[in-house]
Order: C-alpha cells, then structure tokens, then sequence
C-alpha cells in the first residue's frame, strides 16, 4: 500500500494504521540503515496484515516500563500489546520459569500438574460466589470461543449480542461476534445469530452519553428475539478507553437475569490490576456467569488465557469445550499463578490507585491547557485523549493524533492511536512516578509541538 493512500474511516478502529506520511518520515530520518535493512526484511518475509504491517523498529531487549532497540534507544512502553502488568522481564517470573524448564515442560492430555491445579485454585480463591471452575488455553481469542461453546451448551441458544466497534479476537467466531470492520471485511459468511447494538460512548456516538438509552436497546433486542443464550461484552473497553457507569453494569446485569442470557464478560486486556481493581467488573458490583482472562495472565512472557464459570454450569463432561494442546501448559501455568501473585504481594493494588489520581490530574491538565483534546476518559493504568478539531463538533482529529504519535516516538514514549483519534495510554503497572512524569512529559511537548506547527 502507498503511504498516502486514504485509509477508510472504518478501518480506523483497534489500532493505527501506519501508513501515513508521517510513517514515511519516521523511517526516513529515525531509523538507521542495519535497522532499515532488517525492517525490509521483515516486511519481505512476513504476510503484510492491517494494524501489525509495517513495523516501527527492531528490538533486543525490553525490561520493566521500556523496550529497547537495536541501537539502545529506550520506549517507555505505554501499549505492551496489554501484556505487561508486570513490566517487561520481571525477575521473578523468568526464575520461576526457569525452574519449571527445569523439570516437567510439558503436560500431556489426560494428566495434570501441580502448577496448573495451584493456579486453578489461586483463580478461584480471587473471584466471587461459586466462578470456580477454569479452562485454560493458549490465547484470547479460543477463550472467547469456548465461552461461546459453553454459553450454547448451557442455555441451548445459539444467539449473542455484542457491541459494535468491540474486539474480542482475531479468530472466525471471535470476529462473528466482534463489531470492527478491519477485522470482518472479506471474511463471510460468519457465525450466524450474533445481534449487535451501540455501545454505551460517553463522549460521542448514537447516545451521546445517555446510557438509559442503550440499556433500553438491550432490552428489546431480548424481547424481540426472545432466544438470546449470552451477551459479551467489554467490561470496560479497551482500545478507545469507554467506561460505562456502575447503574449501567447493574441494570444490564438485572436484564440478563430477567431473560435468562448469560453474561460473558471479555476482560483479557483490562483484568489483572490494569483498572486498579484485579478485575474491572469488580468496580461494577456485579458478577460475569463466564469470565474470559488472557494478555497479562502471561505475565509478558508466556501466551496464556482462560475462561472461568460457576460450578453449576460444569455439567458437560462429554462434549470438548476447549480441547488443546496445551490445555494444561506447566509453563502457562507457572506464569499465570506468579503473575496473580506478583500483582496480589507486591505490587499492591493501592499504588494503583495513587498512580491514577495523578495520571487523572495531569490529563485533566493537559486537556486545559490544549483545546484539541476534547475529552479525557482513565480508570487505573488506562488512559485515553481524544483529540478533535474543534470541540464542539467532535470532528475526529486524526492527521494530527498520528503526529503526536510519531514525536512522542521521537522523544521515547510509545502508545497505540485507537479509532483513528485516541491515544490510548497504558504502561506497566509496574511503572514508578517518576517514569509516569516523564512520560507526561514527553506528551505535553508533542502536543505543544503540534500546537505550533498548526499556529
């Protein structure tokens, strides 16, 4: 694709794109020519793919808030794919592993492990009433499949609703049931049975704010279709940083309860502290009946998920709900059981806490003082700027979030732009103040940057 190719609006949505002049510009004068030469390389021997293609800089290390590249430049990571919790490298995660490879380093079907059975009971202890019961797997997007599995089991219905603009995947039914164009075009047919409705958006969109709205969508939809086994959804969602309100949550919760639909609620890129919180529904007062984890369970190191569901579904010991090679991994156990437990002894969720009253003040902040920034949306370690061209009509600031990304990059601070206007922030809850501060920093002189180059 040619860097000045007009990207679709659709398309702007789990990510940015890339491919913009200012990507050509990064290349021309921040990388140097080993790193180019490997960059070519990779864009040679790697299937090209939206959101992925092409990539930014070659790595050699990452350890903490940062990865670095070939050259020892350091990023404060603020994307970490939502995998780094912990930070990058936690020393005591790669000990543990250590150990593990050490001993047993796989666990064929039919047996189990110690570390997978004390990670499956740690899981439990954490979470509420009677969701006891995990399966694990390797990735997020096979948790939501075998969530959706077990939701048709359960309820003998096969239909689900879900939220447009929601990711909950990259495999065939986890697109069916997501709402992003990037991910579904060229893709059908696909799953049948998946209705969507708006999200409940704050800031912009159908219901501007007006959540009542939303839940009153919801509600039709179940009567009208009346055979709706699930909703899956996004506690909080991720990309573009929605929070919906706790009367949201409750009122949902009481609807799903009142139509006998299941709620499966996707937190593989927000549980595990991200929100302040081991998990985000956990600020709602309400419980998933299935509970999907993945990303950070890995502890940065180890691709692991799971699903987890009340003891009263586990009923359906002759059908394969998540039948996988590494269904038992002592290696993905080990990281999800060090991870849990990392995040539970030392980092403390209350640090979180202090780290997002002053991540909340300085957004707060920034937004006074640059009148592009039309909103600020954050709960624990996630944070969104939405940058618009002019306030009052929302008009997506897009060329100009691109432009913050790349100066940011310039300067150390790496984030991902979501829906073509968002920069999303999210670095490891493992981050020091001081790092936070110069991070902000970093932020503040892009968009001051910006400011003078659109004066």
């Amino acid at each position: 694709m040619h860097p000045n190719k007009k990207i679709k609006p659709n398309k702007r949505t789990e990510g940015d794109i890339n491919y913009t002049p200012a990507r050509q510009a990064w290349l021309d004068h921040e990388v140097d020519e080993s790193t180019k030469a490997l960059l070519e390389k990779d864009a040679r021997y790697f299937f090209h793919q939206a959101l992925s293609s092409p990539c930014l800089d070659v790595l050699k290390n990452c350890e903490g808030s940062y990865i670095e590249n070939l050259s020892g430049k350091k990023y404060l990571d603020f994307h970490g794919n939502n995998v780094h919790q912990l930070g990058f490298s936690h020393p005591k995660l790669i000990q543990r592993l250590t150990e593990q490879l050490q001993s047993l380093t796989f666990s064929t079907r039919r047996y189990t492990n110690e570390a997978a059975i004390h990670f499956a009971e740690k899981l439990a202890s954490l979470l509420p009433s009677d969701l006891n019961r995990t399966l694990m797997t390797p990735n997020g997007s096979a948790a939501i499949g075998i969530a959706l599995k077990l939701a048709r089991a359960i309820t003998g219905k096969f239909k689900v609703v879900s939220f447009w603009d929601s990711f909950h995947g990259a495999s065939l039914d986890a697109i069916s049931v997501g709402g992003e164009s990037v991910f579904r075009e060229h893709m059908g047919p696909m799953m049948p049975g998946v209705e969507r409705i708006p999200p409940p958006v704050t800031y912009r969109g159908i219901y501007e704010g007006n959540e009542s709205k939303c839940l009153e969508y919801l509600e039709y939809v179940f009567a009208k279709e009346g055979d709706i086994g699930a909703f899956l959804a996004e506690t909080v969602r991720n990309t573009d940083v929605q929070l919906p309100s706790k009367s949201f949550w409750k009122e949902a919760r009481k609807l799903c309860d009142t139509y006998s639909v299941l709620l499966i609620l996707d937190e593989i890129p927000i549980a595990m502290g991200r929100t302040g919180k081991m998990f985000a529904f956990e600020h709602y007062d309400i419980e998933p009946d299935i509970l999907c984890l993945g990303k950070g369970l890995g502890g940065g190191i180890f691709p692991q998920a799971a699903i987890v569901t009340r003891d009263s579904y586990n009923n359906f010991s002759d059908i394969s709900l998540g039948h996988y090679t590494h269904e038992k991994s002592p290696l993905g156990a080990v990281s999800a059981l060090t991870t849990l437990e990392i995040i539970e002894e030392e980092l403390r969720l209350n640090k979180i806490k202090k780290l997002e009253d002053f991540m909340r003040q300085e957004m707060n902040r920034l937004k006074e003082k640059y009148s592009i920034i039309g909103d600020v949306r954050g709960l624990g370690l996630l944070w969104g700027l939405e940058l618009v061209k002019n306030p009052k009509t929302k008009e997506k600031a897009i060329d100009e979030a691109e432009k913050v990304m790349y100066e940011c990059l310039k300067n150390g601070l790496s984030f991902k732009v979501s829906a073509g206007n968002v920069l999303q922030l999210a670095p490891a809850l493992t981050i020091s103040e001081y790092e936070l501060k110069k991070a902000v920093k970093i932020l503040d002189n892009s968009l001051s940057s910006l400011n003078h180059q659109t004066n």
